[in-house]
């Protein structure tokens, strides 16, 4: 990856959760920081909470729905950890350039999410088992 496609630094850090407000108030105590922001993404059927720590966020999702993707990943694999996101100048020209590289896609195009960034996926497949976010401010 080159220029308006390389990351710029890790964005937040999404740990998956059964209840965003037991979690906030945990988190608010593990971390010495407040949670900034909640908000619900209806089209991705989740609940998000955010936290400051230094440069990077830390994302709590929970799930609206257990048919929602934080929904199945906990039926399956509990909380924790659920993803990483970098910033990107350029998501559509990264996920170009990813696909170009043989990475595959969740996403072809980006999507709305919380906080107003335009989001994408990749898929943990390659990227080691990890799920991986790109993202950018619009």
């Amino acid at each position: 990856m080159k220029g308006e496609t390389v990351p710029t630094h890790i964005e937040h850090i999404g740990i998956a959760v059964k209840s965003l407000d037991e979690s906030i108030t945990r988190y608010e105590k593990l971390l010495g920081v407040p949670c900034y922001h909640v908000e619900e993404v209806k089209d991705q059927k989740v609940k998000t909470a955010f936290f400051l720590v230094g440069d990077t966020k830390i994302e709590l999702l929970e799930s609206t729905s257990p048919d929602g993707p934080i929904g199945r990943f906990i039926a399956q694999r509990g909380e924790g950890v659920h993803h990483i996101a970098y910033a990107v100048p350029n998501v559509r020209m990264s996920l170009q350039e990813l696909e170009s590289a043989g990475f595959r896609l969740i996403d072809r195009t980006p999507r709305a999410g919380a906080e107003g960034m335009d989001i994408a996926f990749v898929h943990p497949e390659s990227a080691n088992g990890v799920l991986t976010e790109i993202c950018q401010k619009p």
